[in-house]
């Protein structure tokens, strides 16, 4: 009887460290990236396509409103024409949800852009995947739609 107990509590014991060791510390992850998310923002704002480029794995998929689907390339391709410039880019109603080495950030973006001289206001609802690579969160799919006329 001794020996099953033991045996049983070293089992417990090896779970419960198993489990520590893989679990990552929600709160840091939350913190970085409600961070991350910050930088995002920013860089459309300052028009730092460098930031994004360092934001974003290479396989990143962006899908827009009204556009055809984007890579890394091509989407920061944009930023650094300069053909387009944001004067806000501001998300609210942030969820963020960590599962182990994935992310899911959703939330509403209302964005104000200059496209060749005429000013244009979006209003979106978002959803962007991170995933864990190297210790580091990497955006790899970001899709936007627009918000629904309220009737």
């Amino acid at each position: 009887m001794y020996r099953k107990l033991c045996a049983a509590a070293c089992v417990l014991a090896s779970i419960l460290i198993h489990t520590s060791i893989g679990k990552s510390d929600d709160s840091a992850d939350m913190k970085e990236l409600t961070r991350l998310e910050k930088v995002w923002n920013d860089a459309y704002v300052r028009a730092d396509a460098d930031a994004l480029e360092q934001l974003c794995a290479d396989d990143l998929v962006v899908t827009m409103t009204d556009m055809v689907v984007l890579n890394k390339q091509s989407s920061i391709a944009i930023l650094r024409s300069g053909k387009v410039k944001f004067q806000r880019y501001e998300t609210s109603d942030l969820g963020i949800h960590v599962y182990d080495h994935a992310a899911v950030v959703t939330g509403r973006l209302q964005r104000t852009r200059s496209v060749q001289g005429r000013e244009v206001n979006d209003e979106w609802r978002f959803t962007k995947v991170y995933i864990r690579r190297g210790g580091k969160w990497l955006v790899v799919a970001w899709h936007a739609s627009t918000v629904a006329i309220k009737q």
